[in-house]
């Protein structure tokens, strides 16, 4: 199956294992929760999807490669006990508790979360004397002598035997008390991913037009060659940060991360000119409304890789508005709900209680001390901790602001308040113009240049699968995407319908 149904079904497990009958029991005891066992090729996402799943269902995560430890680190230490046996001392080896399973205690007292994951990657690649351990793990759900606590349900990962050679194939018995998942790459489920994440707008263009360079494995002369997901967003960073430091990114890059010598050399050729075609058809100007005749003559007789390029480009343009725009959003809105907090705490019954500079300085504290628990816990995202440390930044400048102003009264002090969150907003507004003109110069160039061509039908299919450019359309109607949207619609209807009458007549 697919990297995204696999997540489904990992969602669904953790639902069905983490159900608690009336009597607060779980409804499938611990002992039928099955492990998860993932199987796929390497890089195609495994690990992630565990600390997706994870994150979205709000539960604690332990993660362990188990390649890197030893007997000792994942059984724990023997040492000798005295025991009274019928009336007897007697000595006995017993032995202290697994480093792994010490974790997931850890974990549950640092996060105050009491049930989670433990994800134990590289499972079939355990040494000789591990091998043993692991497969009491996945049939007792223990580590020596120390179970794995209630609640937490176990997931393992590993890559085929094609892959590693280090790979030790599981008995019957214990994959008849597992339940096996095989992971296998697609790209049009992982450019759903890329796109929800921001990967760079050249490797998306360049995949679309070459699917079949996602993920390639093969054998040669030279040894094994490869490119994979992990491979490709790995490198996506690496473009963006390059460009904020104005670094080129060539094929000798490139080949680091795209360890496939023909892959490596057509991206980073296609990179090239995927820079050059920014600058010569002057991507800015036409997001800003200025249209050369020059522009549209050149695309005339431009080739179609060329000129979904050059749609491509003109799509990055308005997505990375779209973003800004929903991330200023958002950002305005938990700082209006914090606002109407500060209001609370400054009028009415709790006026001149505290100075109103330490209103501030106390919404700034809750504020990093929910950011930190979260941050612990692993349960937010990249942007979603950007945005929490934005809004502390915030909050503690306005808290300086009213420290500054000394204000004398309650009034007085949310007066500035507002003075200050209206700067915000107006920020939002002309992040949402700005993305709105920009949209509707595109759909103008493509127009003069395209007409209602496949090019037009490329960038709405793409605005479509693009989650802030449709949180943005939401806002924004724009005339023209939705005349073309439901053209591409109606037409993507008579397709389905001739392919079942094909059927049919078969």
């Amino acid at each position: 199956m697919n990297i995204k149904r696999a997540k489904q079904e990992i969602k669904d497990t953790v639902s069905a294992y983490l159900l608690k009958d009336a009597c607060g029991e779980y409804e499938i005891p611990s002992v039928r929760q099955r492990p998860l066992l993932l199987l796929g090729a390497p890089g195609i996402g495994k690990t992630q999807i565990m600390e997706q799943t994870a994150r979205e269902c709000g539960i604690a995560l332990v993660s362990y490669t188990i390649t890197h430890h030893t007997r000792q680190s994942a059984i724990g230490l023997p040492f000798i006990q005295e025991k009274d046996f019928g009336g007897r001392k007697k000595a006995v080896t017993e032995y202290t508790m697994s480093e792994i399973i010490a974790s997931v205690y850890e974990k549950m007292e640092k996060t105050g979360l009491r049930e989670g994951i433990l994800f134990i990657d590289e499972i079939n690649c355990v040494s000789e004397t591990l091998a043993p351990a692991m497969l009491q793990f996945l049939q007792c759900k223990t580590f020596g002598a120390h179970k794995v606590p209630e609640g937490w349900i176990i997931a393992a990962a590993g890559n085929p035997p094609e892959y590693n050679k280090s790979v030790r194939e599981f008995d019957v018995v214990t994959m008849d008390r597992v339940r096996k998942i095989e992971v296998e790459p697609d790209f049009d489920v992982w450019k759903e991913y890329a796109v929800s994440v921001g990967v760079h707008p050249a490797i998306l263009s360049y995949l679309s037009v070459r699917p079949s360079h996602f993920y390639q494995m093969e054998n040669t002369v030279d040894g094994r060659q490869f490119a994979t997901p992990r491979g490709w967003e790995d490198l996506s960073r690496m473009l963006e940060v390059c460009e904020q430091i104005g670094k080129t990114v060539d094929r000798e890059v490139v080949v680091q991360y795209l360890q496939h010598e023909r892959i490596a050399g057509e991206f980073a050729n296609y990179l090239e000119l995927y820079h050059r075609y920014q600058k010569d058809y002057g991507i800015e100007e036409i997001l800003k409304g200025t249209i050369r005749e020059t522009m549209l003559k050149k695309l005339a007789h431009a080739s179609f890789d060329e000129r979904l390029s050059v749609v491509s480009l003109l799509l990055s343009g308005c997505k990375t508005g779209f973003r800004e725009e929903q991330l200023q959003k958002r950002f305005v809105e938990g700082l209006f709900g914090k606002m109407k907090e500060a209001r609370r705490l400054l009028t009415g019954e709790h006026e001149g209680k505290q100075m109103p500079f330490e209103v501030l300085e106390e919404l700034y504290r809750e504020n990093e001390a929910y950011r930190k628990r979260q941050k612990e816990a692993e349960l937010l995202t990249r942007e979603q901790e950007r945005e929490l440390s934005r809004l502390s930044v915030t909050l503690n400048a306005y808290g300086m602001e009213l420290k500054k102003a000394s204000p004398a009264a309650g009034e007085e002090a949310l007066e500035l308040l507002r003075e200050l969150f209206a700067k915000e907003r107006m920020d939002y507004e002309e992040d949402k113009a700005r993305s709105a003109a920009y949209l509707e110069n595109v759909f103008d160039f493509l127009e003069l240049a395209f007409g209602d061509s496949q090019e037009t039908a490329v960038f709405v299919t793409e605005l479509n699968s693009d989650p802030a450019a449709m949180a943005f359309l939401e806002d924004y109607p724009c005339e023209r995407y939705d005349r073309y949207n439901q053209r591409l619609l109606f037409e993507q209807g008579d397709q389905e319908i001739l392919g079942e009458i094909d059927e049919l007549l078969k």
